[in-house]
C-alpha cells in the first residue's frame, strides 16, 4: 500500500532559474524512477529565511506531493543530503485529513486563479491622456 507524502525542499539562492528547474527535475526523476506517482507540485519561489542557513538569508522553496512506498522516501532523502544545492528539506507522511486539506487548498487556489483571469478580461481599458506641449503654454503665458 503506497502512502501519500509531501516534501518541501529549500534550494540555495545562488542558482539561476535554469539550474533551479534542473534541480527540481532531478528529484522528480528520482521519484518517478522509483515508481512514485507525483500528485501535485508547487514552486513557491524565492523566500526570505527566518534564520540564516549556510550563511544565506533566502532560498528557493519547492513542494512536491507524491504517492510511494517508504523505501522511495529513504532514497529521495539520501539524494537531498548528497546534493549541495539543497539547504534544507522536510518530508512528511500525509494522513487522510492532511490529504483532504491539501485537495481543498488546491481547489481554492484554482478558483482564485480563475477569478483573477476573469477580472483581467473584464477590466476596462483606460486611455492614456494626451501629452500637453509645455513649450507652447509657456510662450503664451510669457506674452
Amino acid at each position: 500500500m503506497a502512502n501519500q507524502y509531501e516534501t518541501v525542499f529549500i534550494m540555495t539562492p545562488v542558482l539561476s532559474e535554469e539550474q533551479m528547474k534542473e534541480t527540481v527535475q532531478k528529484f522528480e526523476k528520482i521519484l518517478t524512477d522509483k515508481g512514485a506517482e507525483i500528485v501535485h507540485q508547487e514552486n513557491w519561489g524565492l523566500r526570505k529565511l527566518e534564520y540564516p542557513i549556510q550563511k544565506k538569508s533566502s532560498g528557493f522553496y519547492h513542494l512536491i506531493e507524491f504517492k510511494a512506498e517508504g523505501e522511495v522516501v529513504e532514497a529521495l532523502e539520501l539524494q537531498y543530503r548528497r546534493d549541495e544545492r539543497i539547504m534544507r528539506f522536510l518530508t512528511v507522511s500525509m494522513d487522510k485529513y492532511a490529504i483532504a486539506y491539501a485537495e481543498k487548498r488546491r481547489a481554492n487556489r484554482k478558483e482564485k486563479a480563475a477569478e483573477k483571469v476573469e477580472v483581467k478580461e473584464e477590466a476596462p481599458v483606460v486611455e492614456q491622456p494626451q501629452e500637453v506641449n509645455n513649450e507652447s503654454n509657456q510662450t503664451e503665458q510669457a506674452q
